[in-house]
């Protein structure tokens, strides 16, 4: 079985609770035996895969089998397509560690996203721009550490894509199960 779940901002990608006021994926009443596929951060929002089926983790998340995620990233400034050349063509160094090569392009105007509690900052003189990102690599807070090592820090990041499953129809906090042919949209 695999479940697609919009995860809200500010839930844990795990079941079990480290501190009392911390948000978990138990109180979103999954099937028991799933477990999440990969993870997003409590600060960020979106597709998050859960399943029983424990081959499906390697398939999914190893760098090797180059399997993309697609991320909306909010970013502070207003980055031109030029600034985003390094991650299409030799990925960002992060502390010592370089990405793997990514698209990136720039979203014109604001894409159709549920609006976030709480609200993202906002600065009248600051800009803010979206980006698309797909990256084959998933290291623990990526999308935030390559943005900001290009001088336009991440304010909001979405997940909204696994290989060819969109996070269409999904409100925040919702989950079903995959159908046939939603489970081959995620392994392409």
């Amino acid at each position: 079985m695999i479940l697609a779940f919009n995860k809200p901002y500010g839930v844990l990608s795990q079941f079990t609770r480290e501190a009392p006021h911390h948000r978990t994926l138990a109180e979103f009443g999954f099937p028991p035996g799933v477990y999440p596929v990969g993870r997003l951060d409590s600060d960020s929002e979106g597709l998050l895969l859960l399943s029983d089926e424990k081959k499906l983790v390697d398939r999914l998340l190893n760098p090797r089998n180059r399997h993309p995620r697609t991320y909306w990233s909010q970013v502070e400034g207003r980055p031109s397509p030029r600034d985003l050349l390094p991650l299409e063509r030799g990925g960002i160094l992060i502390r010592d560690y370089r990405t793997l090569p990514c698209r990136a392009r720039i979203i014109p105007g604001e894409p159709d996203v549920p609006p976030r509690e709480p609200p993202v900052r906002y600065r009248a003189n600051i800009p803010t721009a979206w980006l698309e990102l797909t990256l084959v690599e998933g290291k623990n807070r990526q999308v935030r550490r390559m943005t900001a090592a290009m001088g336009f820090p991440t304010l909001r990041l979405l997940r909204v894509r696994i290989g060819n499953l969109p996070l269409d129809g999904l409100e925040p906090g919702t989950w079903k199960e995959l159908s046939p042919s939603e489970r081959q949209a995620v392994m392409p």
